[in-house]
């Protein structure tokens, strides 16, 4: 149930780009977090894409800076060990730059935040979701995926 929030200024990433990039974040994430890349967790893996008029960023309270880029990601609670959250924030600040085509060493250009809702924080559907509920799902998933 991973959500990713993109902001991003306006112009910053051609349309195709755009397209390409929300796909690879989903994969990327689910691939972090240990999830199988079913419909069923592609369903529950949402990106928003928030693009901001350009200068409605200020950087260091100046408007017109170099394009910033901030990517939230909202995972349950124990879904990502430190290693995982290294990995997923390399992959995702590498999948950023690409996209927008600025060059992989302007690392603060990018920021990732991970952020993770403690246990009996989040719902769906009026329902509290488990993190381990959400394992023997993933569990069932990888078995109907080997089985098929």
């Amino acid at each position: 149930m991973p959500m990713i929030e993109v902001t991003v200024p306006e112009g910053a990433v051609e349309a195709a780009a755009a397209e390409r990039l929300r796909e690879e974040l989903a994969t990327t994430l689910l691939r972090w977090e240990g999830a199988p890349d079913t419909e069923f967790f592609r369903e529950i893996t949402w990106v928003y894409w928030h693009e901001i008029a350009a200068d409605r960023l200020a950087v260091g309270g100046r408007s017109r800076g170099a394009p910033r880029f901030r990517v939230e990601v909202t995972v349950p609670e124990g879904a990502l060990s430190q290693r995982r959250k290294d990995g997923l924030a390399a992959d995702v600040h590498a999948a950023v730059t690409a996209a927008a085509g600025l060059d992989p060493a302007r690392a603060l250009h990018v920021w990732t935040l991970i952020r993770e809702v403690p246990e009996g924080n989040w719902a769906a559907a009026g329902e509290t979701i488990r993190f381990a509920e959400l394992k023997k799902i993933s569990q069932a998933e990888r078995e109907t995926s080997v089985a098929s």
